[in-house]
């Protein structure tokens, strides 16, 4: 994952008894013929933007001061390496996250499925449960198609259902432009240059 996250609904203090679970999307790589669980020289693996915005993610949880209780992630090796970047020596594996994109065997996915949102409806803190997973679990659980490296926030009710009540969302590093060496030309010749035009999102 490459981005600077920012958090839109979610607290950064919860309560153990209403901790949220935040899973996120490992950024969208897909993985050659070959794969081999286990083997990443098989994989498709972070770039070094993927790998700066693994860091960023975790710089910006402690920024607002989001105590992570957990973390886990699948055993692909770019969520596992995601998760550790972020949230240096608290990674643990779970096969419940892997990816089921192209099985085709849908009784699979769902007892899959089922035994994931059985571990997010459980946590009950301290902190928040932050796991690193694809997109197709994502969208299992939540009904959400996530964006590259987005993350969905999670609150369980009394009966165990997941409600979404935040995401956190993927921002790009701002690019300089370069300044025009002169002054701006006049507002009559239909040039309104300013040096916040400078940057852009």
């Amino acid at each position: 994952m490459s981005f600077e996250a920012r958090c839109t609904r979610s607290s950064p203090r919860s309560s153990a008894r209403s901790s949220p679970r935040s899973p996120f999307r490992s950024r969208r790589t897909g993985d050659p013929p070959q794969f081999r669980l286990g083997d990443c020289s098989t994989q498709r693996n972070l770039s070094e933007g993927g790998r700066d915005q693994a860091r960023r993610l975790g710089a910006a949880f402690r920024a607002r001061g989001i105590a992570v209780g957990e973390l886990r992630s699948s055993q692909w090796c770019r969520t596992r390496d995601t998760a550790e970047l972020a949230f240096p020596g608290r990674l643990r594996e779970d096969a419940d996250f892997n990816s089921f994109f192209g099985r085709g065997d849908s009784a699979q996915e769902q007892a899959q499925t089922q035994a994931a949102r059985a571990t997010l409806a459980r946590w009950r803190g301290p902190g928040v449960l932050v796991v690193v997973t694809h997109q197709v679990n994502i969208t299992a659980l939540t009904g959400i198609y996530p964006a590259s490296g987005e993350g969905v926030v999670l609150q369980p009710g009394a009966d165990g259902a997941l409600a979404v009540v935040g995401r956190v969302r993927p921002r790009r590093r701002r690019r300089s432009r370069p300044r025009p060496r002169g002054p701006p030309a006049t507002a009559a010749r239909g040039n309104s240059w300013s040096p916040r035009s400078t940057t852009r999102t």
